[in-house]
């Protein structure tokens, strides 16, 4: 049976959903899966009898959480040894002409990082309208969402695409990658 660790960081929670909604669908596809938080920084973490791993982070102006960070790098060693998927959460990818800047917050963490996953998935996050202040309303719709319609009177708008999600996760564990 297949071993996942799933690494996550999350800062408004849909990249804690989209943890919760993966790590169900490993389960299902029984595997053994084992998760853990990088704001949790003193749990630890072993990568002993791990097949694979799934790391999932939010992006927020340009980049991926502080936590998340060191740990790639902390773990950088590990994680070369391991088949490994990235799901780079930002709102960029919810747009066809936003791939190539959510693109480049990837090669941005991999540059800090020195790590590169075996694969990369740009997947869209979520708006939640009711928790920003009105500076933050301001980038959102200004900066971040340039213009685009959205309701903001609703306290999230999900722009996370499930099935491609879900179909991505499935094609990274039904194919076991062999790594020097």
């Amino acid at each position: 049976m297949m071993s996942v660790l799933l690494v996550y960081a999350t800062i408004e929670g849909q990249t804690r959903k989209i943890a919760d909604a993966v790590e169900k669908q490993l389960k299902t596809l029984d595997r053994t899966v084992v998760t853990y938080n990088t704001a949790e920084k003193t749990a630890p973490v072993s990568f002993e009898g791990v097949d694979a791993v799934i790391l999932a982070a939010p992006v927020h102006e340009r980049r991926h959480p502080e936590t998340f960070e060191v740990f790639l790098a902390a773990h950088r060693a590990e994680l070369e040894k391991c088949n490994t998927l990235l799901l780079s959460v930002s709102l960029s990818a919810a747009f066809p002409e936003g791939m190539e800047e959510a693109a480049e917050y990837v090669t941005e963490l991999e540059m800090r990082t020195k790590f590169t996953p075996n694969t990369e998935v740009l997947v869209a996050g979520a708006v939640r309208s009711l928790s920003y202040d009105y500076y933050s309303m301001q980038v959102l719709r200004h900066v971040v969402m340039r213009g685009r319609e959205f309701d903001s009177t609703t306290e999230e708008h999900e722009f996370t695409d499930w099935d491609a999600l879900q179909k991505e996760v499935a094609r990274f564990v039904e194919v076991e990658v062999v790594v020097n």
